[in-house]
């Protein structure tokens, strides 16, 4: 698992968080006289990563980043790969796979997300501002089997639950830099726990979850989402694991229809651009200015709570720093962050620089909050260190620390840059 997140007020519970056993010096001899790369050689980086945090205990597993050329360096893109899987002391598991494969001559590519986590997480209400943390029926009577509950939530509300992420998307080269192609997308929630729930005490605890899965007819203790995708894709990065120019962009539209196996009839359409500005092109480890965007967007039907789009939603699950995943959600969602990526030197001929960061999120919510997408912003922001394992492919290990506007903090330890 790459990513490991500890609000603020749980810094004092840490026990560790270190990298063991990652090998700079055989990293640094092999590197040391060629930088050059070959085709169908595969460039492994093993990183066994130990943390903890509240939600999940003491985590303890092994991570890789495997990069390939799969085709002439000088006619292909590099593909990526990252893998990892990772136990905690309360039982859970982490396993991920997630890749970005280049054919021959970039004739196809493959994106890949698979997942299966056994889990948990803190979710909060719908939409960003001071209405976030409470029920998407605030304000409002509604009926659950006959009695009457009205209230808000005014803290996270932890969520155990088993998910399945298979997404696989295949894209032809048509012209230059871009592709378009065909995907299938599921999303399995299944054995979900809703912590803070409980109807049958005398005061009645209504959850945003439970409130949202009710009102639109879907089942609070699982879910399934099942769907086609069209994808249209455009990349003229001259690195996809560490960028020094270019840009990037893909839209997605994806159809979620019951005789596939989803809930209920759906689709969302997902636009996502990138764009990288070498400040000192003469350099070997250049300084760049980095800018991400994206939206994700419900444009027909209802999906369940969990497939909302949210914080930390996106392909590697690298957006929002300064906040736990999840915390902001909603029919709507629209992120813009930043990057200045600076190179500090190579100390034992290991490249190292540092990142200043900032992000900013937009959920909308419908229903009794009726907030709109852009009516509040909630803003982000942090440094961070990067050391660089395997200069032939530009493989990084990233440590950052952020801040969020509601005064939430985070440690993150992950391969490869955050987009």
């Amino acid at each position: 698992m790459f990513k490991h997140i500890f609000r603020q007020e749980h810094m004092h519970k840490i026990l560790l968080m270190a990298l063991l056993s990652t090998p700079f010096a055989a990293i640094a001899a092999e590197d040391k006289t060629d930088d050059s790369v070959e085709a169908n050689k595969l460039y492994l980086t093993p990183v066994p990563v130990i943390g903890y945090n509240p939600a999940n205990g003491t985590i303890y597993g092994v991570g890789a980043s495997a990069s390939i050329y799969f085709g002439d360096p000088e006619t292909t893109r590099v593909s990526n790969m990252i893998a990892g899987l990772a136990k905690t002391t309360l039982g859970q598991t982490i396993m991920l796979f997630k890749s970005t494969a280049f054919a021959a001559n970039d004739e196809w590519v493959f994106l890949g997300d698979w997942r299966y986590l056994n889990t948990s997480q803190p979710t909060y209400g719908l939409g960003t501002g001071p209405q976030s943390s409470k029920l998407v029926t605030s304000g409002q009577e509604i009926e659950y089997d006959g009695d009457l509950y009205a209230g808000t939530m005014d803290k996270s509300q932890m969520m155990e639950f088993k998910y399945l992420r298979l997404y696989e998307t295949v894209l032809k080269n048509i012209s230059g830099n871009w592709f378009f192609g065909l995907g299938y997308h599921l999303d399995l929630y299944s054995d979900i726990q809703d912590n803070l729930l409980d109807l049958d005490s005398e005061e009645k605890v209504i959850t945003s979850h439970y409130s949202y899965s009710i009102e639109n007819g879907f089942d609070p203790t699982e879910s399934t989402l099942s769907g086609l995708s069209v994808n249209i894709m455009l990349d003229s990065r001259d690195n996809g694991i560490n960028p020094r120019k270019g840009q990037y962009a893909l839209a997605t539209f994806r159809y979620n229809p019951e005789f596939l196996g989803s809930d209920q009839d759906s689709s969302s359409l997902w636009l996502e651009y990138r764009k990288f500005h070498n400040l000192t092109p003469e350099a070997k480890y250049p300084d760049i200015l980095a800018f991400w965007s994206f939206g994700s967007f419900i444009t027909t039907g209802d999906v369940p709570y969990m497939d909302l789009p949210a914080t930390g939603y996106d392909q590697y699950a690298r957006s929002g720093a300064g906040y736990v995943q999840g915390r902001y959600r909603g029919q709507d969602y629209a992120y813009i962050g930043a990057e200045y990526r600076k190179h500090f030197g190579t100390p034992w001929n290991i490249p190292v620089g540092g990142v200043l960061f900032a992000n900013a999120s937009t959920a909308s919510a419908t229903g009794a909050n009726d907030i709109s997408l852009g009516e509040y912003i909630e803003a982000g922001y942090g440094i961070g260190l990067r050391f660089m394992l395997q200069k032939k492919t530009g493989t990084n290990l990233g440590i950052d620390y952020g801040f969020g506007s509601d005064g939430s903090s985070a440690l993150y330890v992950r391969l490869n840059e955050n987009f």
